[in-house]
């Protein structure tokens, strides 16, 4: 295999994840606001700053308001982790790699990117947001089992599983990271019921609620959702489940031998932290050092084969 096609598999499957994640996060963001109470004002920077784009923000919109953010993370062509730029990069890789995958993935991504595009208006209002953004949602999980079912599991797809994990464990901390800094300290300790809502976004965020219900049967609480999120192994969202389907990923091709050992110094040092023990700023410094991990597994992924 060319490393330029392995480099367009890698990124095609980055991109749809980054779609799909940022769709799920503005659904979210838009619940838990009509879930609080009117006098708290959780606003809409988090959003902006999980995805790290603060200074991209403010160099082209004013204010942090709804619309601003949602014309940003959605249709903004100068963010290139907006949803259409994310589909339209996914597109492009897809289309230099149309005799790799199977004709019907190619087909999901074109007619996916064509409706993010034709309907992109649905996402400013919110009676139709929550339809359109899931949708796209939905379209992201039709192709992942499209791909799992009918593409041959060589190193094609292993590569594909790569990108997808990689960019789900740099969300993944992401949304962590933030969600837990901007839960508000007074709803903490005057509405704890409250609190208990905004613990319930950052799962809704990963599509975890449930999975966490059943694993997890006591009231929700900060230490059993992070224990949740970053180490159980059987949730396919976790970050230590993504670290392991890399790893796995790698096994599986040549010139391997240093990717792994990336990849395992990350998945020990996230095994052995401790991280849902950890007091906030101590999960912030520990989140940072993961992220820096997965930067350099990418980085070594990139020099051992594109």
């Amino acid at each position: 295999m060319l490393s330029r096609t392995a480099n367009n598999l890698y990124w095609l499957a980055r991109y749809l994840e980054r779609a799909e994640n940022t769709a799920r996060l503005i659904n979210v963001n838009s619940h838990l606001l009509l879930d609080l109470p009117s006098r708290v004002k959780l606003g809409w920077e988090p959003i902006v700053d999980i995805l790290s784009f603060r200074d991209t923000f403010y160099e082209n919109y004013k204010e942090c308001d709804e619309k601003s953010v949602i014309n940003f993370m959605v249709v903004d062509k100068k963010n290139t982790g907006s949803i259409t730029s994310s589909l339209r990069s996914a597109r492009e890789n897809a289309r230099t790699v149309k005799e790799i995958i199977p004709r019907e993935a190619w087909e999901q991504i074109n007619a996916l990117y064509l409706y993010a595009i034709e309907n992109q208006n649905e996402a400013f209002t919110r009676r139709s947001r929550y339809a359109y953004l899931n949708k796209i949602i939905l379209a992201n999980q039709t192709i992942a089992g499209l791909l799992a079912g009918t593409m041959t599991h060589d190193e094609a797809y292993a590569f594909m599983r790569m990108g997808r994990n990689l960019e789900r464990a740099d969300m993944s901390t992401r949304i962590i990271d933030v969600r837990s800094a901007t839960l508000l300290s007074e709803i903490e300790n005057e509405l704890p019921a409250f609190s208990n809502i905004q613990w319930m976004g950052v799962l809704k965020s990963m599509t975890a609620y449930q999975m966490y219900r059943r694993e997890v049967r006591v009231r929700i609480n900060r230490k059993d959702v992070l224990t949740f999120l970053l180490t159980d192994p059987r949730f396919p969202r976790s970050l230590i489940h993504a670290i392991d389907q890399i790893e796995r990923c790698v096994t599986e091709l040549p010139h391997s031998k240093d990717t792994i050992a990336k990849t395992s110094t990350v998945k020990n040092y996230l095994l052995n932290a401790k991280p849902a023990s950890l007091v906030q700023n101590k999960l912030h410094d520990f989140i940072d050092d993961i992220q820096v991990g997965l930067i350099e597994i990418d980085k070594q992924i990139e020099e051992s084969y594109f």
